[in-house]
């Protein structure tokens, strides 16, 4: 396996090869890992990697950023409709003692793959893009979602920091997706509820 890291061969040809459009697939991004110093062979899966590291990462965004972070809301949901919902990683407390929170932290702990593709795009990585809408929909006096990415395994003696960043959302950028995806909740708990009641009385 340590032989074949780095390079291109004939079983993750079909994770680089691009038949139509000019992006790049994820094998492309495991190249670079490799070639960066992380194997790609994962010992743990992103869910218990982040389990382990979030923490670290919320410490690591405040001493960056100079923010506070309080880590321990469990849920914010709309008013409305409490059954639309997300878990937080983190609300930066406001400066103002009493002032409403209109931001928040979402902590991710990728692949290498993944983290080193997030890092080069500049974007939210797709399978993530409803969980993002999601605190905007469940929040709306949220202004900004900072979108953190912690890999310490990138801890290395590189020119570029890359074991940490993060991708800074704003409300403005995305309201269309949310106003979209709100009203779909909707019309979906409200088909749910009506199966259910079909069902039980």
């Amino acid at each position: 396996m340590a032989a074949r890291e780095g390079k291109i061969t004939g079983s993750r040809l079909k994770d680089i090869v691009v038949k139509r459009g000019a992006g790049k697939k994820i094998g492309f991004y495991a190249l670079i890992a490799e070639k960066l110093g992380v194997p790609a062979e994962e010992i743990e899966t992103p869910m218990e990697r982040g389990s382990r590291l979030e923490q670290e990462a919320l410490k690591r965004f405040e001493e960056e950023t100079g923010k506070t972070v309080d880590g321990s809301l469990i849920l914010w949901a709309r008013n409305d409709n409490p059954n639309i919902a997300v878990s937080p990683d983190g609300v930066i407390v406001p400066k103002k003692k009493g002032a409403i929170e209109t931001e928040a932290v979402e902590v991710k702990c990728l692949s290498a793959a993944r983290h080193i593709e997030a890092f080069l795009t500049k974007q939210v990585p797709a399978e993530y893009e409803y969980q993002v809408l999601q605190y905007f929909i469940c929040n709306e006096d949220l202004k900004t979602l900072y979108f953190v990415l912690y890999d310490p395994r990138f801890s290395l003696n590189t020119q570029v920091k890359l074991d940490f960043f993060y991708i800074e959302v704003k409300r403005k950028a995305v309201q269309k997706e949310v106003d979209e995806v709100l009203a779909y909740e909707r019309a979906t708990l409200k088909e749910v509820d009506e199966i259910v009641n079909n069902l039980t009385f």
